[in-house]
């Protein structure tokens, strides 16, 4: 088995060292500054011996993302003190909360459009990404990502999407520029480990659509008796600092749809080790299409848990559907 990559964590590790310096710099008696560069380099010193990233107790692995979140972590959950349980439960309790509140009204209805959703994390915080926004031309955005990984890490990169395609959407640029810098800040900001594959869609108030697929699950898209789905059309964010992204143009007519999920339905798995997968969901679809979205959401997950006979979900659960109306 290869060695885990090291790398991320000395250079953060040595990032933090080189500011706690700086910090001292200015002020050479705080007591608090000079034990946290003496953590820094404890953690450092673990690194170049090989024991890095080991429970001081049992030896196992720490969980890699508290070891991301917290690079001086020395214990793994199992060997948490009381104290740290708790305040552990406290801060995942504040990032549910946080989390909650980026997300979207559970109903939106736009100038002929109406969205509906349906946001589920595998523990108390999610790594999926779902957002709703408006420009000033009128035009509205749909976003459904994933990040890759999960817990509080993946929930922070989150956070760090949903704050980024807020900003760049109010600068009014074409909306594969929009990903592009997107994927470029999240490339630069980020661990090398990182990325989030990602739907985007820009739709007017005439019912032309823009889609760009970076690396996601392919939506559906619902016409008629139709039913045919848009393809990645660039890598996942965050990847390659340079990625480009090309888009796919449609135009939706009353009654139309738009499917987006995350690949923790298409590859949820039942009791004999089966993925779900997306024909499955396109079957539902194309049976129910006519139900509002949140009905239509109501009975694919009802389905999904059916299939997947009472085990519990290992990823987090996004879906999301847009109906054109007249």
């Amino acid at each position: 088995m290869p060695e885990p990559d090291m790398s991320p964590y000395q250079s953060q590790l040595f990032e933090r060292r080189q500011k706690l310096e700086s910090a001292l710099a200015s002020y050479p008696d705080d007591r608090q500054l000079r034990g946290l560069l003496d953590e820094v380099d404890a953690a450092l010193t673990r690194l170049a011996e090989g024991s890095y990233g080991l429970c001081m107790v049992c030896e196992d692995p720490i969980e890699p993302e508290r070891l991301i979140a917290n690079p001086l972590e020395q214990y793994c959950l199992d060997h948490l003190t009381p104290h740290q349980q708790q305040a552990l439960e406290e801060d995942l309790e504040l990032a549910r909360q946080i989390q909650s509140a980026l997300l979207p009204p559970p109903s939106y209805h736009r100038d002929g459009w109406t969205v509906s959703y349906h946001y589920e994390g595998a523990g108390p915080v999610s790594g999926d990404y779902c957002d709703l926004l408006t420009d000033e031309d009128d035009n509205f955005y749909f976003l459904v990502g994933d990040v890759a990984g999960k817990g509080i890490a993946a929930s922070m990169l989150m956070a760090h999407l949903h704050a980024t395609f807020r900003a760049l959407v109010s600068q009014r640029l074409a909306l594969n520029a929009v990903v592009e810098r997107a994927s470029r800040i999240f490339c630069e900001s980020s661990l090398s480990t990182h990325f989030a594959t990602l739907v985007a869609g820009k739709a007017s108030t005439s019912g032309e659509v823009e889609l760009c697929n970076a690396g996601h699950v392919p939506p559906l898209i619902v016409k008629s008796s139709e039913i045919g789905h848009i393809d990645a059309t660039g890598l996942p964010l965050g990847m390659f600092c340079d990625g480009q992204f090309s888009l796919h143009r449609t135009r939706l007519a009353a009654g139309d749809l738009i499917v987006l999920q995350t690949d923790g339905i298409s590859e949820a798995r039942n009791s004999r080790d089966e993925e779900y997968g997306t024909e499955r969901l396109t079957e539902i679809v194309r049976e129910h299409r006519d139900q509002s979205p949140g009905e239509l959401i109501s009975t694919c997950m009802k389905d999904l848990r059916a299939y997947r006979t009472n085990l519990e979900g290992p990823d987090d659960i996004t879906m999301m559907v847009i109906r054109r109306l007249d």
